[in-house]
């Protein structure tokens, strides 16, 4: 997966700019945080927010060799 060039400025991001450096839509990113199998998040007052250590860890714990492999189904 590409990563942007240089890391954000911020250490946390939007659930806008966390979607955009995943490249998902907003949407997917909020659906993920109600119904589960999303990266961390953390509620800051009426904001979320998200580490780009988590995001880069929950990237991480998505890579699969082949089709086969049993991560695949999960990282769907």
């Amino acid at each position: 997966m590409d990563r942007p060039e240089s890391k954000p400025a911020s250490r946390y991001l939007t659930n806008e700019e966390a979607a955009a450096y995943l490249k998902l839509s907003p949407h997917t990113l909020n659906k993920k945080r109600v119904i589960g199998g999303g990266p961390k998040f953390r509620k800051l007052g009426s904001r979320v927010v998200y580490a780009i250590d988590d995001l880069e860890t929950w990237i991480e714990a998505r890579a699969c060799d082949t089709t086969s492999d049993p991560r695949y189904a999960q990282a769907r």
